[in-house]
């Protein structure tokens, strides 16, 4: 398979929610192979798009896709919870829509070195940015018995969480490093029951899914995140993300909702809400925008995507 093919997630959807305008500032915090951007960028004329990620390959291979839609962009080598200060540092105070897909790209899938896939035998890495120190492989031969077993519960929401960290340490005790995807993948098979085992899917899913957040700090760079990208919105702006679990679409949920909704007023939990209390931004789409049939069929990797979107007023 070509590693520098990715399929975007809810590609027109995000598009519509975005309502580009043509000499507007956008922002894609998260770049990949650029599937979202050099669509945004073809929608541009005096506008300008800002685009973000920490993966090298992704940052290389998209520069020059772009170079062939328009000039009117800028690529920028960092993780997505400090665009605000790189923006600023550009003099851009205020944007006209920002992107954030929350999900991790098919090139790094499907790229058996980069240690991602519990399907191919290879290093636990999982990093997105490959410069930085903390690996897979560190987690699982460093944490304890009980940060492990909270990783895998908290990110992973897996049933077999502590006996999964037991067995881990376990095995640490008897000198034994856990180097590779699959010395992983065998250690959570010898933990689960075989009715477990029996079920559809993977049975390491979780656990990766919760390597993967932690070794990256996802959900920390989320939350971050989330109150610079509503507060540099312009009137009329908006903020579109898409994400693929639970965890991370709580978050996106409670964030929108806390600035969409006004009960009772601030100084007074039992009065109606005044004027002045009203909230600054609305929801775009009140529920959550999912695959239509026809994306799931060309595309099973959509399968657990939503989308959220917010105005500024």
């Amino acid at each position: 398979m070509n590693t520098n093919e990715h399929v975007p997630v809810l590609l027109n959807e995000c598009i519509d929610a975005l309502n580009i305008k043509p000499d507007g500032i956008y922002v894609d915090l998260t770049l990949g192979r650029a599937g979202h951007s050099s669509v945004i960028l073809t929608k541009l004329t005096s506008g300008k798009l800002y685009a973000f990620d920490k993966d090298e390959d992704a940052l290389s291979f998209s520069k020059e896709r772009l170079s062939k839609i328009s000039s009117n962009f800028e690529i920028i080598h960092q993780d997505f919870r400090f665009f605000r200060s790189e923006l600023e540092a550009r003099d851009v105070k205020k944007v006209d829509g920002i992107l954030i897909d929350l999900g991790v790209s098919s090139p790094q899938f499907d790229d058996p070195t980069r240690g991602f896939s519990y399907r191919a035998n290879a290093k636990l890495d999982m990093r997105m940015d490959q410069s930085q120190d903390l690996t897979a492989c560190d987690v699982v031969n460093t944490y304890s018995l009980v940060e492990l077993a909270r990783v895998f519960r908290e990110y992973g929401e897996e049933k077999y969480s502590f006996q999964i960290a037991k067995r881990i340490v376990s095995e640490r005790e008897k000198g034994r490093k856990i180097e590779t995807t699959f010395d992983l993948v065998d250690i959570i098979k010898e933990c689960k029951p075989q009715k477990e085992l029996a079920k559809k899917g993977h049975p390491a899913k979780q656990i990766f899914q919760a390597l993967r957040i932690e070794v990256n700090d996802e959900l920390g760079a989320l939350k971050s995140t989330l109150d610079d990208a509503l507060e540099m919105l312009n009137s009329k702006g908006r903020l579109v993300i898409i994400s693929f679990h639970s965890l991370e679409d709580r978050i996106v949920k409670q964030a929108f909702n806390n600035v969409s909704r006004v009960i009772g007023s601030r100084h007074d939990v039992y009065a109606l809400p005044s004027e002045g209390d009203e909230p600054k931004y609305i929801l775009v789409n009140k529920k959550i925008t999912l695959p239509s049939e026809e994306e799931l069929e060309k595309n099973p990797r959509s399968k657990s995507a939503k989308m959220r979107a917010i105005e500024r007023k």
